[in-house]
């Protein structure tokens, strides 16, 4: 997962919704949100136009209807993910979301990664700012400003992040969102809630699982319009 991708954002609350849904399988659904840096090489503090970017990147009339698509899909989830502010290296807000687990686990994981995707999309925030991110960090109960702060400038958790983003490329991940479920299924894309929650009733042995569809992904080369295939384990 990386910050800066919508459909990671999306892919998030179809999830989570998924769950919700599930809810009569009785299973015990643990998430992990682990790392992927979609721009490895862009130095760390440096910020983009993300405008700027987009249109440079694929034009004005594809990036128009990547908007549209996008929109459509966020509508319905009740979120907001707008096209203006700034790109940057998410090295430092992986740091903090892995802080957080580590200090509150999925709950208070989960609740820092809202708050940076709200910021990210809705608001345009940097999300490379530490005090932006220091904020945010005391905003949500990890620990205070000041805390935070000095946590960004040290290394802590950054060659742990590194480490977990490289490897997911030597395993020939080279989009998102990709999730693991139980080990067994590889999801690629921003799928909708009733494909995860197709697999939780497998797992459940509640229901059959179909061939699960292409979606919507951001790589590289291509986001955030890339159609991914997801790889299907029995």
């Amino acid at each position: 997962m990386d910050i800066t991708c919508p459909w990671c954002y999306i892919g998030h609350r179809e999830l989570q919704k998924a769950i919700k849904d599930a809810a009569d399988c009785d299973l015990t659904i643990k998430v992990e949100h682990r790392p992927f840096l979609l721009q490895p090489n862009m130095e760390e503090g440096k910020v983009i136009d993300k405008k700027t970017f987009y249109l440079e990147k694929f034009g004005e009339e594809k990036l128009a209807q990547i908007k549209q698509m996008v929109s459509a899909r966020a509508k319905e989830l009740d979120i907001e993910i707008g096209f203006e502010g700034w790109l940057c290296q998410t090295i430092r807000a992986h740091r903090l979301l892995r802080k957080a687990y580590m200090v509150g686990g999925q709950e208070l994981q989960e609740k820092v990664l809202e708050a940076i995707f709200y910021a990210y999309f809705t608001e345009g925030k940097n999300i490379a700012d530490i005090h932006f991110l220091g904020e945010l960090a005391e905003d949500t109960g990890v620990f205070s400003k000041d805390e935070a702060v000095e946590f960004l400038k040290s290394d802590e958790y950054r060659a742990e992040i590194e480490q977990m983003a490289n490897e997911a490329r030597k395993k020939g991940v080279s989009g998102v969102p990709f999730t693991i479920i139980n080990g067994r299924w590889a999801v690629s894309g921003g799928q909708t809630a009733d494909v995860y929650t197709q697999i939780f009733r497998k797992l459940a042995g509640k229901g059959p699982l179909h061939t699960i569809p292409a979606a919507p992904s951001c790589s590289d080369a291509g986001c955030p319009i890339a159609a991914a295939a997801a790889a299907v384990k029995s």
